[in-house]
């Protein structure tokens, strides 16, 4: 097919880009602060570079207009309550003593003053810090860090574009600060902030702004009438304002529904809609409210958040029908590149074949500069670029790699009963607190513990052949021995190994199983400095030989304590994967489920009473939209429960989940059947607790009383005071105390005194109960 020029001449941009650099620079800058390493000036020198380096790629690439403001030191929406002053109270003394101290303060805490709560923003792994509102807050406008973004920008030379994120999206992502009625619904702020963002549209004008994006992803989840009236309302307001740039009102990660009329005739200049097929009718809904005739229509056609390669024939037919919608239709990732690692080019252990099928940001902004080319000027133009591509996604579509067919025969013959337990959970129940004899209470923590700097250097040193297989062991079974001495000494109940062997979570089954990539670049941002390295999931899932038994085997011979398997769910391994997007996601997580089940029954053989396998994703994955949550969830929930359903009725299954909105899968929580859940609360004061008494959930909990993404130990009452406010939701007999999360990334000697101060608030807690 030959598509002619485009009658408008078609721009390439992407709405953000990965903020960390090739090396990190960014999360090592930051982490020498706050080790009071590299001073605030090296800081913001540093933050400075990496712009005008990002700045430089996308310009060179061909993207004719750069975003500005989408980079952060921790976390965006961090950005915009700084930008629209509703710093907590609790934290206005540091913010005005030392605005950058203080901005870390809200991300971190201190010992003397809690965080922002924090969990995932939208569907994806990346953790957003939650703005805390009430009915007293005053917004005030501080649009420093924006404009002076803009000016390094326009500095350069270059067309730039302010990104915000919206004022609706903005309140909707609030919770009511502490102290304030949970009622509260913070879109009752509207008419209060809007005139902030005006403020704030109106510096950046005067700045050079020619166009502002404002982001507001929260439109494409389910909305009620009143929240789309607000959101009409909000852009007849900021529309109407004569003292402004043009704005380009922008949606992502799914189909916009109703909301998608309200802002095709909100006076803005511009929409930005996301046109892969995770927003599958945006195109139809589109054509359906007559297009958008005199604006601006930003294409997002290049997945932001995958990484395999574009199918650029079928974008460029995507484009050809959406140029009879709009005044003029310019090319974009569909949302931020913020999402995928920087660069492929780099990879070097990746086979050639394979990586001809993967694009990171660099290689979706060539994409994009690609399709806005082609549309611009006729696929005769890019004729060289399609075929390349046609032959690259031939060679994956007809690769051995990607199929195997005794995986696919075995999860094909899986029936209703390989995913039941054997017992129902009264049953079990009696016979694992028989066989276990733990007291009321009893104290665990999630899984991992700190990875120092020796495990990581001599994980370097193996790989780079500086010690030799052996040594390495030696190591790890010396992190084995002091963890498992120091939490019998501490006193807690049922223990855990570790984990030293292990890189992360995800990337440790990874490497082990069949049907996975790892990367060596690849790094994430998940939330302020943690970086990680989605795996890539290219062909079908086997597991060779056992991954854990023999370190969760040796810990055990280290102790009478139960000691915990430890795995990481089948949900979970795909959420925190680049997954494959060639067959259908049920498919796939049924295969890894097989696959972790053979894991699960050898640890029960080997002698190992609780196994823990972790779904913090069961949430962070749950379809934006309500309609496609039933299939979800079907899908999820079983492979859980085909992961676990193979053992015996005293083999105690646990789950952990984290930083995420449990209210929505309560139900699917219940019906993953597991013996106990552990659950992040600390930061939110225990909310998960009352979700779950108010469902009527009948089995064992945990939820966490030691938020351990802040730096600061919880004293023994702080952690008491928390257990005593489960208590209120859960009996007794069926609550168990916990950290948040693993504690990979805190330092020993946090870790030791949090634990402790653990362990005695649960004795102080016993003691109180009746006898």
């Amino acid at each position: 097919m030959t598509t002619k020029p485009a009658a408008a001449a078609a721009r390439a941009t992407v709405y953000g880009y990965p903020r960390q650099g090739q090396d990190r620079e960014l999360k090592k800058a930051i982490e020498g602060y706050w080790k009071g390493r590299v001073d605030a000036d090296a800081l913001r020198a540093t933050a400075a570079d990496l712009r005008r380096t990002n700045w430089h790629q996308l310009a060179e690439a061909g993207i004719d207009e750069v975003p500005t403001g989408d980079f952060s030191y921790y976390d965006h929406v961090l950005d915009t309550t700084v930008m629209v002053g509703a710093i907590p109270e609790r934290h206005r003394e540091a913010v005005a003593a030392d605005p950058l101290a203080g901005y870390f303060a809200m991300a971190r805490g201190t010992q003397e003053v809690a965080p922002l709560e924090m969990t995932k923003w939208f569907d994806t792994n990346y953790h957003y810090l939650v703005p805390e509102l009430g009915p007293e807050t005053e917004f005030v406008a501080d649009s420093a860090k924006q404009v002076a973004e803009l000016r390094e920008a326009l500095a350069l030379g270059l067309t730039a574009r302010p990104v915000l994120v919206g004022p609706v999206t903005y309140l909707l992502l609030a919770k009511p600060a502490p102290g304030v009625a949970a009622d509260f619904e913070p879109l009752t702020l509207l008419d209060r902030l809007l005139p902030v963002y005006a403020q704030v549209l109106a510096d950046l004008r005067a700045a050079g702004a020619e166009w502002v994006q404002v982001d507001e992803p929260a439109l494409v989840q389910d909305r009620t009438p009143a929240e789309l009236n607000a959101a009409g309302r909000a852009y007849r307001d900021l529309g109407g304002l004569t003292d402004r740039p043009k704005l380009l009102v922008a949606s992502y990660f799914d189909r916009l529904g109703d909301a998608l009329p309200v802002l095709a005739k909100a006076p803005v200049e511009g929409l930005a809609l996301d046109f892969t097929e995770a927003a599958a009718g945006n195109l139809d809904a589109l054509a359906a409210v007559g297009g958008l005739p005199g604006k601006r229509l930003v294409a997002g056609v290049v997945s932001g958040r995958n990484i395999w390669v574009n199918d650029l024939g079928a974008s460029l037919a995507t484009l050809g029908t959406l140029l009879g919608l709009a005044d003029r239709v310019d090319v974009a990732a569909s949302c931020s590149l913020l999402h995928v690692p920087l660069d492929a080019s780099v990879e070097r252990d990746i086979e050639p074949q394979i990586l001809r099928w993967l694009a990171f940001a660099r290689q979706k902004t060539a994409e994009v500069v690609t399709l806005a080319r082609g549309l611009r000027h006729g696929t005769d133009a890019v004729s060289a670029e399609l075929a390349a591509n046609r032959a690259d996604l031939a060679s994956r579509a007809t690769s051995p790699i990607t199929r195997d067919p005794a995986v696919r025969a075995r999860a094909a013959a899986v029936t209703d009963a390989d995913a039941r337990r054997s017992q129902t959970y009264p049953e079990r129940t009696a016979a694992q607190r028989a066989h276990l004899g733990l007291p009321l209470l009893p104290t665990t923590t999630i899984g991992s513990f700190p990875q120092t700097g020796e495990l990581r250097t001599a994980r370097a040193a193996l790989r780079a052949g500086r010690i030799d297989t052996a040594d390495y062991e030696e190591r790890v079974k010396a992190e084995i021995q002091e963890v498992v001495s120091f939490q019998e000494k501490t006193g807690i109940d049922v223990l855990v190994h570790g984990e030293p062997e292990r890189n992360d979570m995800v990337q440790y089954f990874a490497e082990q199983l069949t049907g996975y990539l790892a990367t060596r670049h690849g790094w994430v941002q998940s939330y302020g400095t943690r970086y990680v390295r989605p795996p890539v999931l290219a062909g079908d899932i086997s597991r060779p030989e056992p991954m854990t038994v023999r370190w969760t085997t040796y810990a055990q011979s280290l102790t009478d304590r139960p000691v915990k398997g430890m795995l990481t769910g089948p949900v979970t391994m795909l959420a925190w994967s680049f997954v494959r997007d060639d067959q259908p996601l049920g498919e796939t997580a049924r295969q890894v489920a097989l696959a972790l089940r053979d894991e699960v029954n050898d640890l029960e053989a080997a002698g190992t009473s609780v196994i823990q396998v972790d779904e913090p994703a069961l949430r962070e994955t749950l379809p934006l939209r309500a309609a496609d949550r039933p299939g979800y969830l079907a899908w999820a929930t079983e492979a859980f429960r085909l992961t676990t359903a193979g053992v015996r009725p005293d083999t105690q299954i646990h789950t952990h989940m984290c930083y995420a909105e449990f209210g929505d899968i309560v139900q699917a929580i219940d019906d993953l059947d597991a013996d106990v859940i552990s659950l992040e609360a600390a930061r939110s004061h225990m909310q998960v607790a009352r979700e779950l008494a108010a469902h009527g959930y009948p089995r064992e909990a945990g939820p966490g009383v030691y938020d351990i993404h802040s730096p600061r130990v919880p004293s023994t009452e702080e952690a008491a005071q928390l257990l005593r406010t489960g208590l209120a939701a859960i009996p007794a007999e069926r609550l168990w105390v916990n950290p948040d999360c693993g504690l990979k990334t805190r330092g020993w000697p946090e870790t030791r005194s949090s634990l402790e101060n653990l362990v005695t608030a649960a004795r102080r807690v016993r003691a109180e109960l009746p006898a």
